[in-house]
């Protein structure tokens, strides 16, 4: 099986050339001040040239409002939208219209419930992306992008039931597993193939890239 890859968050030209050589299949532009990652317009317009028509580029945006969306569907042109907050099937069905993109729905997990709720989605998602819930307590953590695993047995009642996207604490050297316990057909990383937060390190993403798509490999 040809597991997908995303790498997220890139912020750099440099960065952007690192995944695209190592063969990302996507790769992730946040809008989200907080974050490390976060990229501006006009940057991210950048960025999203310079990979098209080498990978997919995916904007990811947290609880945006309308003018939000059509900002970044105008200004930066991505191939895809990835809403990574607390969005209703509704706004999925609206941010989806809205951008005239297909939408990527991150649904955080805990627990088999958790991912249970992707069903909600059915219709109004093109992906869904199962990553982890923020830490407990953890006042500053981000939407994602917290390098932070789940109990991927959380899955085994949507494992086989469709294709999705794993995230959440994933690195070169737990990926294998990941996709071989979940079934996962695509996997998203991002801090887990930086040196600091925000700053993406070459080796780790090519590592990262060849972990997953060998153990595609080896799934018939």
């Amino acid at each position: 099986m040809n597991i997908k890859v995303k790498i997220c968050g890139l912020r750099t030209p440099e960065s952007l050339d690192a995944a695209l050589d190592a063969g990302a299949d996507y790769f992730g532009l946040v809008f989200y001040g907080p974050s490390p990652r976060n990229v501006d317009h006009a940057r991210a317009g950048e960025l999203a040239a310079q990979g098209r028509g080498h990978a997919k580029s995916v904007a990811l945006l947290v609880n945006p409002d309308d003018a939000a969306v059509k900002r970044i569907a105008e200004e930066v042109a991505p191939d895809l939208i990835q809403l990574h907050g607390a969005e209703t099937p509704e706004r999925v069905r609206e941010v989806r219209d809205l951008a005239g993109r297909e939408v990527i729905k991150a649904i955080k997990v805990e627990n088999a419930a958790d991912a249970d709720t992707a069903r909600d989605y059915e219709g109004a998602a093109g992906f869904i992306l199962y990553d982890a819930k923020e830490p407990d307590g953890a006042g500053d953590a981000l939407p994602g992008g917290n390098g932070v695993p789940f109990d991927w047995q959380a899955l085994m009642g949507v494992k086989g039931r469709g294709s999705f996207m794993l995230s959440g604490g994933l690195t070169c050297d737990n990926v294998a597993d990941a996709i071989a316990a979940t079934g996962a057909c695509a996997v998203d990383v991002s801090s887990g193939v930086e040196s600091a937060p925000g700053e993406k390190d070459a080796e780790l993403i090519r590592r990262f890239i060849t972990a997953a798509k060998s153990a595609g490999n080896h799934r018939t």
